[in-house]
């Protein structure tokens, strides 16, 4: 039975994957910031024999050498994902690089040759390209572009201090997984942020939504495809596009009011003066403004002919999602 190493198995991806990974017979060591959560994965995955914890943090060396024992691939989904933009953005941009190191390094130390990390299409798609142009592996988002926040610029240079570690340690074997926004059911009630723009617009909290552009991608797939990179070798050294399609804001709010006809849901278009005046006192609105009316086109061939995979449709997705926040909110 091999062993995976799973950091930041209480992430809403994350625990999709341990999920997916103990169905196909692997154990799974999963990191923990704390040991005080381990109960919560737990119950979310049916508290299975082959399922073990360690305390890890993403700032400190303490722990690493000891998790790496025993383990044949490192899984690295931890990232810190910011509830607002830090004034400092150094505050999320440091975190996510020194703590991909501080896992390739322990992982280099301990033998261990395969590793599959949890990157982003923010990665990607913040970069001038022709308007036809489908956003794919050959695409890297400019840090220096109008659109990249904190958040975008911490997940892309986390992903390139990865390649060119990987670079100065030919034995490494590197897959990059790029989720979109995740939608679909979640594995417990223990989300985070995750389904926060589904549940913004479920909620009927905007009487007006902005036209921008997120490819969008189901929970089920993102997890398949990195359960699926580990037994592929032709992945290694690929940047793998999990997402199945991109949507304008509007639309994916039309999609949520024709489901769900008896709740308040706008899919109004929000006129751009009225987003700028709406920055001054927003700072989420002001860091979409450079987004407006940008349509994105992706391009995921290479997830569908590495690994033969057919996605849940974005539509699907989103939907499922909201009936999961339906659920909760009458459970």
């Amino acid at each position: 039975m091999k062993t995976i190493l799973l950091t930041g198995i209480t992430g809403f991806i994350a625990k999709r994957i341990a999920k997916d990974l103990l169905d196909q017979g692997y154990h799974v060591r999963g990191s923990l910031r704390s040991m005080s959560r381990a109960d919560e994965v737990r119950a979310a995955l049916g508290a299975p024999e082959q399922l073990d914890f360690v305390e890890l943090d993403l700032g400190k060396d303490d722990g690493w050498t000891e998790a790496m024992k025993g383990v044949d691939a490192l899984l690295h989904t931890a990232s810190p994902f910011p509830l607002v933009q830090p004034k400092d953005e150094q505050e999320i941009i440091k975190p996510a690089v020194d703590g991909t190191l501080r896992a390739l390094r322990a992982a280099d130390a301990a033998g261990i040759t395969r590793v599959i990390l949890t990157s982003s299409m923010v990665a990607i798609m913040h970069v001038d390209r022709p308007a036809e142009h489908k956003f794919g592996p050959q695409d890297w988002t400019d840090i220096n572009h109008p659109t990249a926040s904190a958040y975008v610029k911490s997940k892309t240079l986390a992903e390139k201090a990865a390649w060119d570690f990987v670079a100065d340690h030919p034995d490494m074997q590197l897959t990059t997984i790029h989720p979109g926004l995740v939608c679909g059911t979640p594995m417990d009630r223990h989300f985070g942020t995750s389904l926060e723009v589904i549940e913004r617009i479920w909620l009927g909290k905007d009487p007006m939504v902005p036209n921008f552009c997120l490819p969008v991608v189901d929970l089920a797939d993102v997890s398949a495809l990195h359960v699926a990179a580990l037994n592929t070798p032709a992945s290694v050294g690929q940047r793998v596009i999990a997402a199945e399609s991109a949507w304008m804001y509007p639309e994916m709010a039309s999609i949520l009011k024709q489901a769900f006809p008896d709740r308040k849901i706008s899919d109004r278009k929000a006129p751009k003066l009225v987003l700028r005046l709406l920055s001054m006192f927003d700072p989420a609105v002001k860091s979409i403004l450079p987004q407006l009316d940008r349509v994105l086109e992706i391009d995921n061939s290479n997830a569908r002919s590495l690994f033969d995979h057919h996605f849940v449709s974005g539509r699907e997705a989103m939907i499922a999602s909201a009936k999961f926040l339906e659920a909760q909110q009458n459970g």
